[in-house]
């Protein structure tokens, strides 16, 4: 089996040949990678099964334009993206984490809304990404289009959180307008994904949170799962055997069903601090497939590398032989992470049979 080969076999639960890995190094890993390595490509180093596919670029308004909807100074360092969102910078011990300005939290009219300069991936050309998909699909790899934050957390994160989950609680209009301007977009992105031949769109928004999830069932159904599931819809209207994985972080235990009958094949990342794999996969592992279960709040910053290993190998053993699991770390791997635990890891993985 290729690389690709192996991996839609897995999320497929058909059974693998060997197990595959994969995580994301925070800035100061990556400093330690090269100098343990000698080496500038961790995805390749380790034999990584995906290499992934560039977006759409949408026609969208200078930062400039943005500017004018924040009323104080940004921090010096901080940049707009195409959505109008200001990230003023963190650590830089940190590959994600930004304070985040929204845009519209001060808008108060449907009109306002509308005269917005959302970004508009109608016209965006996708060339690139067939002829991408061509060049990993040659090489043995598995393509993956991403557009994770793909309806909720980019929606608050122009919006915030506050103003958007009040937006939704009093039926606001201004809620329906703007989460459907982010689900146009992001049904364009997907089915552009789709018609490149990418085999796993990976899709998410945080809706968990540490012990619960981030608003109610009810809520969840009426805003976000019709929502989520046209996207899908659009893209397996063009390829129906897209895989598509789904993020989301946090305590999302009543909400799997609903992932399910939206269109979603893999749930990730499973953290086991808030919940239990065996217990996730013993309830929906005959219709879903998982990616992560290996905390990145406890086993790999804080734990020893037998540790690592011995989690590991449990997870692959209640996944069992038809696959199933993409048994990686939950998140980012930070500062604290001991070097010697992302090798205990990548070498569980080699050695479990």
């Amino acid at each position: 089996m290729t690389a690709r080969d192996n991996l839609i076999s897995l999320y497929r639960r058909k059974g693998y040949d060997k197990v595959p890995v994969s995580f994301s190094l925070c800035p100061s890993l990556y400093e330690i990678f090269k100098e343990r390595t000698g080496k500038t490509d961790y995805a390749e180093y380790f034999n990584f099964p995906v290499r992934n596919v560039d977006d759409l670029v949408p026609t969208h308004a200078d930062a400039a334009v943005f500017r004018s909807y924040y009323d104080f100074d940004l921090k010096p360092g901080t940049y707009i993206d195409i959505w109008g969102v200001a990230h003023e910078p963190g650590s830089r011990e940190s590959m994600h984490m930004t304070r985040m300005r929204h845009p519209l939290a001060r808008i108060d009219s449907l009109q306002q809304l509308m005269e917005y300069p959302f970004p508009d991936y109608r016209a965006a050309n996708g060339d690139h990404q067939k002829k991408q998909v061509d060049e990993i699909h040659a090489a043995g790899f598995a393509a993956g289009g991403h557009m994770e934050c793909t309806i909720w957390e980019t929606s608050w994160y122009m919006r915030s959180m506050e103003e958007l989950m009040m937006d939704m609680k009093t039926e606001d209009v201004k809620a329906e307008y703007l989460l459907d301007r982010v689900t146009e977009n992001s049904c364009h992105r997907a089915a552009a994904y789709a018609r490149a031949g990418v085999d796993i769109i990976y899709m998410g928004d945080d809706i968990g949170m540490q012990s619960r999830t981030m608003m109610s069932r009810e809520m969840y159904r009426t805003w976000l799962k019709p929502r989520l599931k046209k996207v899908i819809d659009a893209a397996r209207k063009i390829k129906p055997d897209i895989i598509i994985h789904y993020h989301s972080c946090g305590y999302v235990k009543p909400l799997i069903n609903d992932l399910i009958e939206a269109g979603i094949d893999v749930l990730n990342p499973v953290q086991p601090e808030c919940m239990s794999f065996e217990e996730i996969h013993s309830e929906f592992g005959d219709r879903l497939s998982f990616d992560g279960t290996i905390g990145t709040q406890t086993t790999m910053p804080f734990g020893t590398p037998e540790d690592v290993r011995r989690e590991v190998h449990r997870n692959l053993e209640i996944a069992g032989d038809k696959g199933g699991l993409f048994c990686t770390p939950t998140h980012v791997l930070e500062p604290e992470v001991p070097w010697e635990n992302i090798i205990a890891y990548v070498e569980a993985c080699k050695e479990f049979k």
